[in-house]
């Protein structure tokens, strides 16, 4: 009979232990209500207006070109030319999103700019969207969408104009200028890698992405820019283990001439035809002919001037590295 008792109370504390499991997980799994922040999205947009836009603002262009990374009437084509294509008939989604349009209650969304505003913080501090919540007054997940759709307009509106390769008037262009402003006839440009910092590389990749010399993770970035700053050519996303060397002989860059399919730029230089132009190059990349280097021990007068030089007129992606 004991046996028969102990039994009988297992079996009941093993199925009210099942009911209590079940009570939880009926409990953990249930949907929560909804929590709502009046954040008051009103006020906010109105004191960034008053810091930056208005005819008096506080802060003056100065100030907003350090904060936002670029000059105020850059900011202003922007948003103007976002706008624009958001009205245009059948505009995509992306581009729509940047109206300033009234939610289920009645009250008006976020603006324009208070939206531009979280999508250029997000890229020119590196931060995530949800640090700019306590003064845009834009939830985590608002501002990531921001962000995504930001930079689907970017490229569609700014993409055929920059993110291109030069055709036939702009190589003629980039020979005049280069000749007029270095002195090189035939140049396209200058090119050169920069590393470009993972701060939140994980663990499992840091021995991929660190280089010696650098001692952090790093991504790479291969560009092609001229006098003006104009990158046509960038290839991104080689590890940061690697040379410039190695990510050359990944790019992208010169498939178009090695199949035979580049758009021929002749040149002529002391009375010789050359067919394709080239670009200026540091002592690292390999000797050939699309690739001008400087002297690496120039004892000869003409080799130290030329040095000189063609170290002067790379400056130009230097520059440009620095800017980003």
């Amino acid at each position: 009979m004991d046996f028969l008792a102990l039994s009988i109370d297992l079996l009941f504390d093993s199925t009210s232990s099942e009911e209590e499991e079940e009570i939880q997980l009926r409990t953990r799994f249930q949907r929560q209500p909804r929590r709502f922040l009046n954040r008051d999205r009103e006020a906010a947009g109105q004191l960034l207006w008053n810091d930056y836009f208005c005819e008096n603002p506080m802060f003056p262009d100065d100030i907003f070109k350090r904060r936002f990374r670029m000059r105020k009437v850059l900011f202003l084509r922007i948003k103007d030319g976002i706008l624009q294509h958001s009205y245009t008939p059948n505009a995509p989604d992306h581009f729509t999103f940047f109206q300033q349009r009234p939610d289920a209650l009645g009250r008006l969304g976020f603006s324009t700019i208070q939206k531009i505003t979280c999508a250029l913080r997000q890229l020119s501090y590196g931060m995530t969207a949800d640090i700019f919540d306590e003064y845009i007054k834009m939830a985590e997940k608002t501002g990531y969408v921001t962000l995504n759709n930001f930079c689907k307009c970017i490229i569609d509106l700014y993409g055929r104009e920059y993110l291109r390769k030069p055709n036939a008037t702009d190589i003629a262009r980039l020979y005049s200028a280069h000749e007029e402003k270095h002195g090189f006839k035939g140049m396209l440009g200058s090119i050169d890698c920069m590393h470009w910092v993972w701060k939140n590389c994980p663990v499992a990749c840091k021995g991929q992405y660190t280089r010696g010399d650098h001692g952090h993770p790093t991504i790479m970035l291969e560009a092609v820019a001229s006098y003006d700053m104009w990158i046509w050519h960038a290839f991104f996303g080689m590890t940061g283990s690697n040379n410039d060397i190695n990510v050359l002989n990944h790019s992208p860059l010169f498939d178009s001439l090695r199949k035979d399919r580049a758009a021929p730029s002749p040149f002529e230089v002391n009375g010789n035809q050359y067919p394709f132009g080239y670009y200026l190059a540091d002592g690292i990349y390999p000797d050939w002919t699309t690739l001008i280097k400087g002297y690496t021990t120039p004892i000869e007068e003409p080799r130290n001037f030329f040095t000189r030089f063609q170290v002067s007129a790379r400056k130009d992606v230097e520059r440009t590295f620095g800017v980003l």
